[in-house]
């Protein structure tokens, strides 16, 4: 990772001056690398009217970024080469023009991979840290909360007594999932994970009934043992064997949540697909979600598991790199399957 330094204005004296950012400094191909970011510093310009300047202490890194590294069409712009990356943070206004959110207020923002933003008004939002600690608004109460809510509610509507799959259990979304799963009524709520320690951490930390590790091989098979009887609901954040083995499992009228492929997104040869067929003649449905449409609902939904937090329904573990030069390692860790629950970023 390369150490760069731009020019610009920058603030007077009383705030901080310069701020550090981590941009992507080359379209990887396959799987990225360390040398695909550059960690650079950068003057914090001034405040104009209706703008704050925050100080982030936390940001998300999340497998959708890898998307975003490519130049190609798709639902949400690509980076930009040369320009810090975006994403999910939350941090402390400790300066603003903007009437109604006071300096020493906690928000979150999509400016993250960033020590300083400099933000309008509009682009913050203020939480609420007596709820929660404000690394949450990332995880359970953040996107990937709100990503497992949906899906699970709306997307593919879990029922009293359903037998429900979750792919990628031990991530963000996963664990999350497998918990409102049980709380909306799931008789029996199944996860895949890699490896012994994440099997075990969904079993005896998240409250799955069965756990089933892909490392381990064949999936179909151990699915068939944790769910003879087959599955009613599955989300899926991996696609490829997973998405197809799911189809396999399926009842009647069974419902599938596609939340992601990470098994795809560093361009890897592709897998065999779901048998289409199969899912018609047992009327499965299967549908696509993106978060951004279940933002009308953030706030019913943050009420709820703030409540879930609170009481234990939903319980949470992160993964945490220590400090901005750490994003990268930490991004990469992500779409390798190296953080348990939430991966984040503390910045300071």
């Amino acid at each position: 990772m390369s150490i760069q330094t731009t020019q610009g204005p920058v603030t007077d004296g009383v705030l901080p001056q310069i701020s550090q950012e981590i941009q992507l400094a080359a379209r990887p191909v396959g799987a990225p690398t360390a040398q695909d970011f550059a960690l650079v510093r950068r003057p914090i310009e001034e405040l104009a009217d209706g703008q704050v300047l925050v100080r982030n202490t936390w940001m998300s890194v999340d497998p959708y970024m890898r998307g975003r590294m490519d130049d190609r069409p798709s639902y949400i712009a690509p980076f930009e080469l040369g320009a810090a990356l975006e994403g999910s943070a939350v941090g402390e206004v400790i300066a603003s023009k903007a009437a109604g959110i006071a300096a020493g207020s906690t928000v979150s923002h999509f400016a993250g991979w960033r020590g300083y933003a400099v933000l309008d008004a509009a682009a913050v939002t203020p939480i609420d840290t007596s709820l929660a600690a404000a690394h949450h608004y990332l995880g359970a109460l953040g996107t990937t909360g709100l990503t497992a809510y949906a899906a699970l509610t709306d997307v593919a509507p879990v029922k009293p007594g359903d037998t429900v799959f979750i792919s990628a259990a031990a991530g963000a979304v996963g664990s999350v999932a497998g918990q409102i799963a049980k709380a909306l009524g799931a008789a029996r709520v199944i996860g895949s994970a890699g490896g012994p320690a994440k099997t075990r951490l969904l079993l005896d930390e998240f409250g799955f009934d069965a756990a089933i590790d892909y490392r381990a091989g064949d999936l179909a098979g151990q699915l068939a043992t944790a769910a003879p009887a087959g599955i009613d609901v599955y989300l899926d954040s991996v696609g490829g064997e997973h998405l197809r083995v799911a189809v396999e499992a399926m009842r009647p009228k069974g419902r599938i949540a596609l939340v992601g492929a990470i098994s795809g997104y560093n361009g890897d040869t592709a897998e065999p697909g779901p048998d289409l067929y199969k899912a018609a003649t047992r009327e499965v449905s299967l549908r696509g979600m993106l978060v951004n449409s279940y933002f009308p609902i953030f706030g019913e939904y943050i009420g709820k598991a703030a409540a879930w937090l609170a009481d234990g329904t939903i319980r949470t573990t992160e993964t945490v790199y220590e400090g901005i030069e750490q994003a990268p390692a930490a991004f990469l860790g992500v779409l390798s399957g190296a953080n348990t629950g939430k991966m984040l970023v503390r910045l300071g």
